[in-house]
């Protein structure tokens, strides 16, 4: 089931990227590469393999070069962008949602390391789901010191979201609808998994479309892994 109207997209970039700067990384955090490829170029590459442009980013104030990069990257497109230093990740999603005035959007985490049909495959079968579903990525490849575990039942739908342990972990990739685009969240809400969990308490319906690999990029070690994954699919 479809609402007939087309997806816009959104890109969280606006994290600090500390730990990969312990590692060594000087560049701002959407700009370090995986397998020669930067991370918000893969990620665009991706909206861009579903069919959707148009894009909000949001960058903190540190990574300003960012714009003009991205700019130059991809001239077919004119994201709108949002340079603001946010306090949570939860601050940061709001900001993206409210860019668009209708319909549903396609939000990305810029760290969700995933391969382009695979971001496809996740949109193509959110866009399915009722209208006013919000519809979360999950993957069994849990890459992430803290994940946030989910549950599905058969046709889909999230049956438990949290807990310490699990099958599947949210994977940084949300279909949102307008109507939870425009909620405002209760005020002791400081993440996303935490107004994540705050939908699914109070019954809004929630989906989860699975795909096999998605990595969390945030250490060193998540990066290594999405390299490996990287390269071995170019020899596939």
């Amino acid at each position: 089931m479809t609402d007939g109207a087309p997806l816009a997209g959104g890109i969280i970039a606006a994290g600090d990227g500390r730990r990969l700067r312990r590692a060594g990384w000087t560049v701002a955090k959407p700009l370090v590469p995986v397998a020669g490829v930067p991370l918000i170029e893969l990620v665009i590459r991706n909206f861009l393999a579903a069919g959707i442009t148009s894009l909000a980013i949001i960058v903190n104030e540190q990574a300003r070069d960012c714009v003009e990069w991205i700019r130059a990257c991809f001239p077919q497109i004119d994201p709108e962008f949002i340079v603001k230093t946010t306090g949570s990740s939860l601050e940061s999603f709001v900001e993206v949602a409210a860019r668009h005035p209708g319909g549903r959007m396609v939000i990305s985490t810029v760290d969700a390391w995933c391969l382009p049909a695979d971001f496809v495959r996740f949109v193509t079968a959110a866009s399915q789901r009722p209208p006013q579903a919000t519809v979360l990525a999950a993957t069994p490849l849990v890459a992430d010191e803290n994940p946030l575990w989910v549950s599905l039942d058969e046709a889909g739908r999230v049956t438990h979201l949290g807990g310490r342990t699990g099958e599947l972990v949210t994977a940084g990739m949300y279909l949102v609808p307008e109507r939870v685009r425009k909620m405002r969240a209760p005020s002791e809400l400081a993440r996303l998994r935490e107004f994540l969990t705050w939908l699914f308490r109070n019954g809004e319906p929630l989906y989860g479309e699975v795909i096999q690999t998605v990595v969390d990029v945030d250490r060193a070690e998540d990066l290594a892994l999405a390299e490996a994954l990287a390269l071995a699919s170019m020899g596939s």
